[in-house]
């Protein structure tokens, strides 16, 4: 049997739930080109709710794969690919256009779950990475660390997740 999930999230009229299940590999706010052309693409669909946060970062927490699932409504989801080649894949809920996670055709062991779709209180942004894509005027505020590109400390999280994926912890 599967643990109880650590976290519920939900499209915005509600017929799309994920779950996921423990602890977060990490929670940050990306600034990327891709992650601010996907957000601008999925925003702009008929009363799609916001993907990025005021300051232009789009926040995600990221699980593993074998941590995530599509508990409700997954004939809704569909996927939005920034090229037709990508392996990146914005996942949508087509009931009313809410961005809910992005997963990949190959390679990563993680899904990153749009932040804002969780209820309750989401795992705290623990870093804001890509920081030189971020909009021009746009001051982040130091609650967190903000690194230019991908910090030492979250590829470690990653690895690390992996490892422990492949021993089955």
């Amino acid at each position: 049997m599967p643990p109880a999930p650590s976290m519920i999230a939900t499209c915005a009229c509600g017929e799309v739930e994920v779950r996921a299940f423990g602890k977060p590999i990490v929670s940050a706010a990306c600034y990327c080109d891709d992650c601010q052309k996907g957000a601008a693409e999925i925003e702009a669909l008929p009363n799609a709710p916001a993907v990025r946060d005021p300051d232009g970062g789009t926040a995600y927490t990221l699980y593993r794969n074998d941590r995530f699932e599509c508990s409700r409504g997954a004939e809704r989801l569909k996927r939005h690919k920034l090229k037709e080649t990508s392996p990146t894949n914005r996942v949508v809920a087509t009931c009313c256009n809410s961005a809910m996670f992005v997963n990949f055709d190959r390679g990563p062991h993680w899904v990153s779950a749009y932040r804002a779709r969780f209820h309750g209180d989401p795992p705290p942004l623990q870093a804001r990475i890509c920081t030189k894509f971020k909009p021009d005027g746009v001051v982040l505020v130091d609650d967190v660390p903000s690194y230019n590109r991908f910090p030492p400390s979250f590829i470690i999280k990653l690895l690390t997740s992996r490892i422990a994926m492949a021993l089955g912890r």
